[in-house]
């Protein structure tokens, strides 16, 4: 298996939290999140990062995964990019996780891979505001076409239900907390201890 992880340019990652933090602490917020999600995706599978920024793909090769030239700047295609890059190397599963999921687990992890046997198979998790998608765990890897963006859990769901596929859904507080909006951060930093 094989967990592809796309992501911007550090200095134009979480901007939505320009109100409460500049623009060197969310570089080295990405920089920290995409480490640990490397980190914790690596006890499961190979990881493969896509970006189109050289510092992004140092820090991944830095933490042990491959990492890929994006050839665009839309989600879809980088995500579409790195499928048929693993898809070049492996025959199998493939997990597409953002970096900005501070609270997820190896655990997450564990029983999103379990949820997804036998192929054909699309196990989702979606955010806490159930709009988007969080995690996305399918086999064959070209089961559907990605449709990350506005309202990508439903539209997932959608795809697969075109394609006769039952999808599993997964919820989980610490898959479905993603790291947006100001109110996200806050409450971030009133978890820890």
């Amino acid at each position: 298996m094989f967990t592809i992880i796309p992501a911007k340019p550090f200095n134009q990652a979480k901007t939505r939290l320009a109100s409460i933090l500049s623009t060197g602490q969310r570089v080295i917020l990405s920089q920290r999140l995409l480490r640990r999600t490397i980190e914790l995706a690596r006890h499961v599978s190979e990881v493969v990062v896509i970006s189109r920024d050289s510092h992004v793909r140092r820090t991944a090769k830095q933490a042990g995964a491959w990492a890929l030239v994006e050839g665009g700047n839309d989600l879809n295609a980088a995500v579409r990019q790195a499928s048929q890059w693993v898809a070049g190397r492996h025959h199998g599963a493939i997990l597409v996780l953002p970096a900005d999921l501070p609270l997820l687990t190896l655990a997450d992890l564990t029983e999103l891979i379990d949820l997804s046997q036998p192929a054909p198979s699309l196990v989702i998790a979606p955010c806490r505001r159930t709009s988007g998608t969080n995690a996305l765990l399918i086999d064959p890897p070209d089961l559907i076409d990605f449709q990350f963006g506005p309202d990508s859990f439903a539209r997932h769901l959608q795809a697969a239900q075109q394609k006769n596929v039952e999808a599993v859904i997964y919820r989980s507080p610490t898959t479905a907390f993603d790291l947006d909006l100001p109110e996200d951060f806050k409450a971030l930093e009133n978890r820890a201890p």
